[in-house]
């Protein structure tokens, strides 16, 4: 079905000034969000920070980036591939990237039935763990896919200062600034603007307005569906809005 072009901009620029209450339903891989200023790509080498091509779980070293890709997972029930660095586990590229590229950043298992249950994989910015300055950019794109029998709801999600314990900020950690997304068996752009990323309203402390893109520590995507599997591939994270 055809997207309202107007709906998808009224929809941008009424979240923009929005708080922390109802999240508006945005289409995250539509032409509009990729086409608007917060949207549009950066050159490569100002915006890339991960495609994986040196087979390496280390990130891109460009722009003072340089972090890790890992997986972690909760203690009660949840599995993860690749092995949660927790656990003594290293995280591996596995060949067949978006568009015809070598290799993605992909984690398969299942979710389990215990209290919490997460599983996640992601990255650090900077190695050692630090907060990253992410001030002029103005969103997060990427490429993602589930594999056959997946969860297809994942939640991204971006912990910045507020919200990630190393910040010193949180009384309730770990509520980070994101958007769930929905996955499709085919490989599909994803355009997230930083400031349509909410926090659940629910839980956590503090609840900022927005989230502080001055200090940002990594981005994660999330699996919490209980006794779902999922089979999750994400490949060439990119910064956006370097002209915006």
């Amino acid at each position: 079905m055809r997207i309202n072009v107007m709906f998808v901009i009224g929809g941008l620029l009424s979240l923009g000034c929005g708080g922390r209450g109802l999240v508006k339903k945005v289409d995250f891989t539509s032409p509009d969000v990729q086409r608007s200023p917060q949207g549009k790509a950066c050159a490569k080498d100002v915006g890339l920070i991960a495609d994986g091509e040196n087979n390496s779980n280390q990130i891109a070293q460009i722009q003072d980036r340089g972090g890790y890709w890992y997986t972690f997972v909760d203690d009660t029930g949840s599995r993860v591939v690749p092995e949660a660095g927790k656990n003594g586990g290293t995280f591996q590229m596995t060949p067949g990237g978006a568009n015809g590229t070598k290799y993605a950043a992909r984690m398969t298992g299942t979710v389990g039935g215990g209290s919490p249950a997460y599983v996640g994989m992601g990255f650090n910015f900077v190695d050692p763990k630090g907060s990253y300055d992410a001030s002029k950019y103005q969103g997060i794109r990427f490429w993602a896919k589930k594999g056959p029998g997946s969860a297809d709801k994942v939640k991204l999600k971006v912990p910045d200062a507020a919200t990630d314990p190393d910040g010193k900020l949180c009384k309730e950690c770990y509520n980070d600034f994101g958007r769930d997304l929905t996955l499709k068996n085919e490989w599909t752009e994803y355009v997230v603007p930083f400031y349509l990323m909410k926090q659940d309203p629910t839980w956590g402390s503090p609840h900022p307005a927005n989230i502080d893109s001055s200090k940002i520590y990594s981005v994660q995507f999330q699996f919490n569906q209980a006794g779902q599997p999922f089979d999750l591939w994400v490949d060439e994270v990119e910064f956006t809005g370097c002209a915006g």
